[in-house]
């Protein structure tokens, strides 16, 4: 059975619910306990006094810590407003205008000072004023000078754009001529400090600095123009002058009156069209084109004759302002001396055609002579040959029969007496033929140098044992193109001479290829050639042990081996040292570069070409018969010569002809004054680098390195004059020997 009805409603059976148990909750209290009642009524009194007590202390605590708290928050506020009087009266005695605004853009506070000079605006000047509304009230102020052409609401507009800075500063005029200067900064917790200084004294005497420094520049220009030889006129954009010096009306013959600011271009041009002639460049149309073009102008440079003997040089170039700047100079001087040049160059070129013309006169006379010469020691040497063998024949045949020892060695004697002039008189012979341009030609072909080398060695072999030296050869398969029979002497005279003059040690012979040609190299372990002999040695009859009999070499040898080789087109070269022995270097081409009987001019030493090339060349030397032989063997040559004797005359022609020579020829020691170095250099600041040889006889090693640094060539005296050919050929091929 149920205790409620289910047909109920929801609402019928909670109520049917709640009564069931109520009552039931009556009869569990009411029910088996009323006989303790009274103790329970008991106990919860004392318990409830407890909680009440317990709750009194807790309440009487917290009054006393809200007093404390109270007090506390009574002192902070104190405190705080004693800070705001000390940030007031802080900034009430800034010099500037203050403002601070909170990060919500709203004014918190400010000074007195604040927008002071906005009178208008100060009463909505109060906490809490919005910084747009700030603006638009100085915008719209009375004591505010707007820019030209700005509007309030454009100012307003850029004034807030310029907030969103974290820092800013800029100038606002106000009326009056007043100016103040605003920055604003922003603060650590996003609010912003407004600062306004008064700057007007500063801005107005920037500005009369700023005025008096530009009237002392336009002193300064003015007196910077009237003290240029030149004369200046500047127009401005639209061909209207604007400046211009004395020099200018001097040149022109123009009257101060005409030179006015303001004057147009074109009045003045029109003032001078019965004066001026265009004679180089443009003409006065194209003068005015230039002028009137509406552009920045390019440069423009032309002559025009003003009168009959004044010639003036005009340019001009435009400006950035699209204004342009003329200078006029007279150049009349420089035209009279140019024509003058002009005409002493006809005449010196009528002398060089003169000169050379008795050059050619005198060098075919000597090549008669020496011609002459050679073709007498030809045929001397002929007819003395024969007396010389019969002469040996019979004393031959005087040693064959029994003689007494003394005798013998008389005869012995003798015959190598007329050994030795029998040698000297080949030697003569052989050098007349290689001096000679007439009956000599060269069977210029292919050659095995193991077919020379080898046989040349074993002859000299047994020559090299009576000596106590070793001769050794090195054996090798290259072919080279030469004349084999010159080639043989050459070789034969450098091997013999190494064996002669060697007094132990050995001898050797080899070759070494190098590129495209073949070096043959004669090494010996004897005495060797200071630097100063190496030239010398190669001199006819010169031997540098005086003491040497004719037996050890006459003195001939070396001079038939630079001969025959420089014929030959055979580049000869000599190693060697005091008592470190010595290397004579022969280079040959290898095979097939070399054409076959082939005629070589005797003049090998002056430079191929040259009289085609037409080198000019600086000649300084303070020795006159030593510069006269230098002039006349180089004009020789087909160089031209210009002469000077000290460095100051050299400078004072180079400026009176204006003209820059292709090399330098100059001695070291030029007397009092300037070395040759020297010159070098001042020539060089003047005309730019230039090919140059210092000629010396100064062999110090201070004067090797400092023509190296100078990147000169150092030429030794006695001048050589197969190097000085070398090095002028060097300079007319373009080479980079310099």
């Amino acid at each position: 059975m149920s205790l409620v009805d289910p047909t109920d409603s929801l609402e019928r059976q909670n109520e049917k619910l709640l009564k069931i148990a109520d009552a039931l909750m009556q009869r569990v209290e009411y029910g088996t306990e009323q006989s303790s009642a009274a103790y329970v009524q008991f106990e919860r009194a004392a318990l409830l006094e407890k909680r009440v007590r317990e709750r009194t202390n807790e309440l009487e605590r917290t009054l006393d810590l809200l007093h404390q708290s109270n007090s506390q928050l009574a002192q902070a506020n104190e405190e705080t407003e004693a800070a705001r009087r000390n940030l007031a009266d802080a900034i009430e005695t800034v010099s500037e205008g203050f403002a601070l605004f909170d990060p919500l853009d709203n004014l918190v506070m400010c000074n007195s000072r604040f927008c002071r000079d906005f009178k208008d605006i100060t009463e909505a000047l109060h906490p809490g004023l919005p910084f747009g509304t700030y603006v638009q009230e100085i915008s719209h102020s009375k004591y505010l000078a707007l820019p030209e052409g700005m509007t309030s609401d454009k100012w307003a507009e850029q004034r807030l754009k310029s907030h969103r800075d974290r820092h800013v500063m800029f100038n606002v005029r106000l009326v009056h001529d007043r100016w103040l200067q605003v920055s604003e900064h922003r603060t650590t917790n996003g609010g912003t400090v407004v600062l306004q200084t008064d700057v007007t004294d500063l801005i107005r005497l920037e500005r009369q600095e700023r005025d008096r420094l530009k009237d002392k520049q336009t002193r300064m220009i003015r007196a910077t123009l009237d003290h240029l030889n030149q004369g200046v006129c500047v127009f401005d954009e639209n061909a209207r002058l604007v400046g211009w010096n004395r020099k200018i009306g001097t040149l022109l013959a123009l009257p101060a009156r005409r030179l006015q600011l303001g004057a147009s271009f074109s009045s003045l041009l029109q003032q001078l069209d019965d004066q001026i002639v265009f004679t180089r460049g443009i003409g006065r149309d194209g003068f005015r084109d230039w002028a009137y073009s509406g552009r920045p102008q390019g440069p423009i440079s032309f002559e025009i004759k003003h009168g009959t003997t004044m010639t003036l040089q005009v340019f001009g170039r435009g400006m950035p302002d699209q204004g342009f700047v003329i200078s006029v100079t007279d150049v009349t001087a420089e035209r009279e001396a140019a024509q003058k040049l002009a005409e002493i160059n006809e005449i010196l070129e009528r002398r060089v055609v003169e000169r050379t013309m008795e050059l050619e006169d005198a060098l075919a006379a000597a090549e008669r002579a020496n011609a002459s010469k050679s073709r007498f020691v030809a045929a001397a040497s002929h007819d003395l040959l024969q007396p010389l063998s019969a002469a040996k024949l019979f004393i031959a045949s005087l040693a064959d029969r029994d003689q007494p020892d003394a005798d013998r060695a008389v005869l012995s004697k003798a015959e190598a007496a007329l050994g030795s002039a029998e040698q000297i008189i080949d030697a003569l012979l052989d050098i007349s033929k290689l001096d000679s341009d007439e009956g000599i030609s060269f069977d210029v072909r292919p050659v095995a140098l193991d077919d020379v080398l080898g046989p040349l060695c074993d002859e000299g072999d047994v020559l090299a044992r009576e000596h106590g030296l070793e001769l050794r050869y090195v054996p090798s398969s290259v072919i080279v193109d030469t004349d084999p029979a010159y080639f043989r002497r050459i070789v034969q005279n450098l091997v013999s001479n190494a064996i002669r003059y060697t007094q132990t040690g050995k001898v050797l012979v080899g070759v070494r290829r190098i590129a495209d040609s073949a070096r043959i190299e004669v090494w010996d372990t004897g005495p060797g050639i200071s630097e100063e002999d190496q030239l010398a040695i190669f001199e006819e009859f010169r031997r540098l042990d005086p003491n040497a009999s004719d037996n050890e070499g006459l003195g001939l040898g070396l001079a038939i081996v630079e001969r025959a080789c420089t014929r030959l087109g055979h580049a000869l070269d000599l190693r060697s040292s005091l008592d470190a022995g010595s290397c004579f270097k022969v280079t040959v081409p290898l095979s097939g570069r070399s054409v076959r009987n082939k005629q070589v001019s005797r003049r090998i030493a002056a430079p191929v070409g040259l009289a085609q090339a037409g080198l000019v060349v600086l000649l300084v030397e303070n020795e006159t018969q030593m510069r006269r032989a230098l002039t006349v063997m180089l004009e020789s040559w087909g160089v031209h010569v210009i002469e000077a004797e000290d460095a100051e005359s050299a400078l004072s022609l180079l400026e009176d002809l204006d003209l820059k020579p292709d090399l330098l020829l100059l001695d070291y020691q030029l007397g009092p004054g300037p070395s040759g170095l020297d010159l070098f250099s001042e020539i060089k600041s003047r005309l730019g680098s230039l090919p140059c040889a210092i000629i010396s006889a100064d062999r110090t090693d201070a004067l090797k390195e400092a023509c190296k640094k100078e990147t000169v060539e150092l030429l030794p005296k006695p001048l050589d004059r197969h190097k000085l050919g070398a090095f002028l050929d060097a300079i007319a091929d373009g080479s980079e020997r310099f």
